[in-house]
């Protein structure tokens, strides 16, 4: 098995929107703000090889937006950063065989379609032999979002990713898809559904932490999100998450932190999480 954190294009969005109810005299020391009070945001995916496949978790925001929207969310690159970053490490799009994600809002899904193209009708994938596996409540979200999410799902990209007979809505703790080495806990606060996966590796397990803890700074148990639905509802299940991690041993994998790609978690001195060991990348060649 072999693991890399894979760079997405990246974002800068507003910090308090990203801190919630936290004020701007901490989250600052965290995360600095420009000149228009965004954060530096990554939207980093994991590549996954074995067994003779090539497995992504995640696609990030990607490059689909026409340029207008491009600047209102703050993406930061014109090209496709994940196909770049992807082809950096010897991958073509062909060569992807499942893509998972943790649900379809657009910056965790829109790098599943190719780069803007003017004139272009309707969305385009990116990955032309990929399977998908997705939350079953995830995805009937992006079905029938609410008023208060509407603008974070993709016109047509739930009917493109099932045109192509190759998607496998999850709600239990297995896929067919991904086999054994994955697993899947699930998560309310953030977004219906929100589906969390864990691989298995020699060097333990590996969370990808999507929305329910995007960074480090978000290991803290009170910090939350302002796109989070239900914050009390998601420190609840971000506290089980974090046992868990403790206990086993295991490594948060982190989609937004603009440095850190991931992490361990432990509970310090004064008796709250914290990450450490942290790497800026993650690049396993015999996990």
């Amino acid at each position: 098995m072999q693991l890399d954190s894979i760079e997405g294009n990246t974002q800068r969005l507003d910090g308090g929107s990203m801190f919630g109810n936290c004020p701007r005299a901490v989250w600052e020391r965290w995360a600095p703000a420009d000149e228009l009070h965004r954060i530096d945001l990554a939207c980093r995916c994991l590549l996954v090889r074995t067994e003779g496949r090539t497995i992504l978790l995640e696609t990030g925001i990607g490059a689909f937006f026409e340029p207008k929207m491009r600047a209102r969310f703050g993406v930061q690159q014109e090209q496709h950063v994940l196909l770049e970053s992807l082809a950096a490490k010897g991958v073509a799009p062909g060569d992807v065989d499942v893509i998972a994600l943790s649900h379809m809002h657009f910056d965790h899904a829109g790098g599943l379609l190719q780069p803007y193209e003017a004139g272009r009708e309707g969305v385009a994938l990116a990955f032309p032999n990929a399977a998908y596996v997705v939350g079953a409540r995830a995805w009937e979200r992006a079905l029938n979002p609410h008023p208060r999410d509407r603008a974070s799902f993709i016109p047509g990209l739930c009917a493109a990713i099932e045109a192509t007979g190759k998607l496998e809505l999850v709600d239990g703790e297995r896929s067919e898809t991904l086999g054994p080495k994955f697993s899947f806990s699930y998560s309310e606060g953030h977004t219906p559904g929100l589906t969390l996966t864990r691989v298995e590796t020699p060097r333990g397990p590996v969370t990808f932490m999507g929305d329910l803890i995007p960074g480090a700074p978000w290991v803290h148990l009170p910090i939350t999100m302002g796109y989070d639905r239900y914050p009390e509802l998601l420190i609840d299940e971000k506290k089980a998450m974090l046992e868990r991690v403790v206990a086993e041993d295991g490594w948060a994998f982190f989609t937004h932190d603009a440095r850190i790609a991931a992490a361990k978690v432990r509970v310090n001195a004064k008796g709250k999480y914290e990450a450490y060991e942290s790497l800026e990348t993650l690049t396993w060649a015999d996990a």
